[in-house]
């Protein structure tokens, strides 16, 4: 583990923003409950790989290094639905993370998962379903949302037991709902709480 201060990253790739608002309400959750949250995103991918981005963007979040993966508490992993899959960009991203898997640097760590689709049913749960492989390969604990949240049960839009969504619409214009927003908080504030509790486990007796 890092020297630094302990933190929970918040990685995400968003299309329209959606998903960013969520990233950002996560990190609300993980501050409550005391943790610092760390922000970051991917770059696009092209299907010409001519040239690179900057290893810094010129503007928003920094791109997420393999150092601001390998050495989080925990993890709130996120991306908007492409065909109920994650984003080809985080894809990519986690396609590269074989060394921190031989390394075994996220085993024992939990992880969340959050997505955003332009429609209702437009692969929401597979998404989340799917993101979550990676994660498990590498050895991280799943933390969902409970239905003890009562948004899970009153929202009408976005907001899963597998983590928290987000239905922009067709345009993309709708914005995160109060419910959507609180089980993003709620989602993040577990996420903490279960980091700083397997952080003291033994995992060798």
């Amino acid at each position: 583990m890092s020297q630094t201060t302990p933190y929970v990253l918040i990685l995400y790739y968003s299309s329209y923003g959606t998903t960013k608002t969520l990233a950002y309400s996560i990190a609300q959750g993980v501050e409550e409950a005391g943790m610092t949250a760390r922000i970051r995103t991917v770059p696009m991918v092209a299907p010409e790989t001519t040239s690179s981005k900057p290893a810094i963007p010129e503007e928003g979040d920094l791109y997420c290094t393999m150092d601001d993966l390998k050495d989080c508490m925990g993890l709130a992993l996120g991306s908007p639905t492409h065909f109920g899959n994650m984003a080809a960009p985080m894809k990519y991203f986690w396609d590269n993370t074989v060394t921190i898997w031989l390394a075994g640097n996220l085993q024992n760590k939990p992880a969340s998962v959050f997505t955003a689709t332009g429609s209702m049913h437009g692969g929401q749960e597979t998404t989340l379903l799917t993101m979550m492989l990676p994660l498990i390969h590498h050895g991280m604990m799943i933390v969902g949302i409970p239905y003890a949240e009562p948004a899970l049960n009153r929202t009408h839009r976005g907001g899963t037991p597998y983590g928290v969504s987000h239905v922009s619409g067709a345009a993309h214009d709708q914005p995160v709902s109060d419910d959507e927003r609180e089980l993003a908080v709620a989602q993040g504030r577990r996420l903490a709480i279960s980091a700083k509790a397997l952080a003291q486990a033994d995992w060798n007796r």
